[in-house]
């Protein structure tokens, strides 16, 4: 039964560093997708005339993997962190005698705390990777402001100030907070109402039911606050 006991074998860093790997390759396999998301927010922002007003964007065309090495280093840092330290904060929260279910309200508290943590130290990342998967929608002979990830860190602060790399911290937090919360949180319930179900058993498959379940409730709280972080930071 999932939380019965909340200590754990496995070290933060080995967490971590578990974490980190797995996110890295999700962010690889969903950079087209996430791009496409990203340009259609923002393709309401076009100059006024530009194409007749027709959206640049009706689909998944034009996605490409613009993004993807902020994408990473985003992914390294956020998805370690705030994973890395949700089992300690959940422990610290209710106390390390606790023995039983760790309550709902303890896990969301717990995800929002590592999620806004995460995020704050991540914050340049996830700026950079906006950007730049921004880019696509420039219209053709218009030149590009970054050459790569590493010409727009340094074009950012040296054009704007180091303290521009947290651009959109406050929405970008509550936005990583938000979604954290739903997406740990609801993966331990799920997890715990699945394997209550007689025949069901703490393996691959009850874990992939969890990561769905989820994902989808992580996502559809988030969008909002998600569209709101990217116009604002662009």
């Amino acid at each position: 039964m999932a939380d019965l006991s909340p200590r754990s074998d496995i070290s933060f860093l080995q967490t971590f560093l578990c974490s980190a790997f797995a996110a890295c390759f999700a962010e690889f396999c969903t950079i087209p997708l996430d791009t496409a998301k990203v340009r259609l927010q923002l393709q309401k922002k076009a100059v006024v005339g530009d194409a007749a007003g027709a959206p640049k964007y009706k689909g998944l065309l034009g996605a490409l993997w613009n993004g993807i090495i902020p994408g990473l280093q985003r992914q390294c840092i956020y998805g370690g962190l705030r994973i890395g330290l949700y089992d300690p904060v959940k422990l610290f929260l209710v106390g390390s005698a606790f023995v039983g279910e760790i309550p709902i309200y303890h896990k969301v508290l717990a995800a929002l705390l590592t999620g806004a943590l995460a995020i704050i130290v991540a914050n340049p990342t996830d700026l950079v990777k906006v950007r730049l998967q921004a880019e696509g929608k420039l219209p053709a002979g218009v030149p590009r402001r970054y050459s790569g990830a590493k010409d727009a860190y340094f074009t950012i602060v040296r054009q704007e100030g180091i303290g521009a790399l947290w651009t959109g911290l406050g929405p970008n937090v509550a936005r990583n907070a938000i979604i954290n919360a739903a997406e740990l949180a609801s993966y331990d319930q799920v997890k715990e109402t699945v394997l209550k179900i007689p025949g069901f058993t703490d393996n691959i498959f009850t874990h992939l039911l969890a990561g769905l379940g989820a994902g989808f409730f992580a996502v559809s709280i988030g969008s909002p606050v998600d569209v709101a972080k990217n116009v604002f930071r662009v």
